[in-house]
């Protein structure tokens, strides 16, 4: 083989039926790859995040709860109230000391005031 038979194997860089290899780059520009160091912080950033996710659900979920019992208690206590102000009324009632001052008769009233 002589050097033109190989030579004819690779294009020249004037050889304009050859598209340069530096212009289709160019061209196509490919995407932005993170650094190595930039995709680690990610990733740690990510992880941090969940995590404070998390705890932020199981604290929602606590509180969630507590809200539950607090209602709960906040009936029974509002029950027992209203059982011992019926409890109360009743021995006032029952009580001639705790009689209403309005019940008095009218000749009564009169007889509150010395002139």
């Amino acid at each position: 083989m002589s050097n033109e038979d190989h030579s004819a194997d690779f294009p020249l860089a004037d050889d304009e039926s050859v598209p340069n290899q530096l212009q289709e780059s160019a061209r196509r520009p490919k995407p932005a790859q993170p650094l190595p160091c930039e995709e680690v912080e990610d990733q740690e950033e990510k992880a941090r995040l969940i995590t404070q996710i998390l705890e932020l659900q199981n604290t929602l979920e606590d509180l969630s709860q507590r809200v539950d019992i607090v209602k709960e208690e906040s009936l029974k206590l509002s029950s027992e109230n209203q059982v011992l102000g019926r409890y109360i009324q009743n021995l006032m009632s029952s009580s001639s000391v705790f009689h209403p001052a309005n019940s008095r008769s009218a000749t009564n009233k009169n007889d509150d005031y010395e002139w």
